[in-house]
C-alpha cells in the first residue's frame, strides 16, 4: 500500500515532552500551526511514527491524534497562515499549505523558479 497523507495534531502538557514530540513530528512532517503537522506516511511509516510518540507521551496528560486525508482535501482556511503565499508543498499538482478546492495549482514555469 501506498504513501497517504495525515494530518496530526497534538496537545501536550509538560514542555519538555512538547518539545520532544514537536521534535519527532518535524522528522516526519511539516507544520502548518503550532501543534499540527501534515505528514505523507506509508502504513509502516505511520506505526513507527505512532509507536516513537507513544514512547514520548505521556497518555493519562497528553492527546495526539493522527487523522487520514483524503486525496482530494476541501479546507477553508481562514486568518494569518504560517508561511507566506510563495512557500509551496506540492502534492498531485496541489499546494498541500493552501488545502481546499481553491488551492493554488502552480503552472509548470512556476515550480523551476
Amino acid at each position: 500500500m501506498g504513501a497517504r497523507l495525515y494530518l496530526i495534531a497534538y496537545d501536550i502538557a509538560d514542555p519538555h515532552r512538547l518539545a520532544r514530540v514537536a521534535r519527532c513530528l518535524e522528522r516526519i512532517g511539516t507544520r502548518v500551526q503550532y501543534s499540527v503537522f501534515i505528514a505523507e506516511l506509508t502504513p509502516d511509516e505511520l506505526a513507527d511514527a505512532i509507536a516513537d510518540l507513544a514512547r514520548l507521551i505521556d497518555p493519562r496528560e497528553d492527546d495526539v491524534r493522527a487523522y487520514p486525508l483524503p486525496h482530494v482535501v476541501d479546507a477553508a482556511l481562514l486568518g494569518r497562515q504560517i508561511f507566506p503565499d510563495d512557500i509551496l508543498l506540492l502534492r498531485d499538482g496541489r499546494n498541500l499549505l493552501r488545502l481546499g478546492p481553491k488551492a493554488k495549482r502552480p503552472h509548470q514555469r512556476e515550480l523551476w523558479r
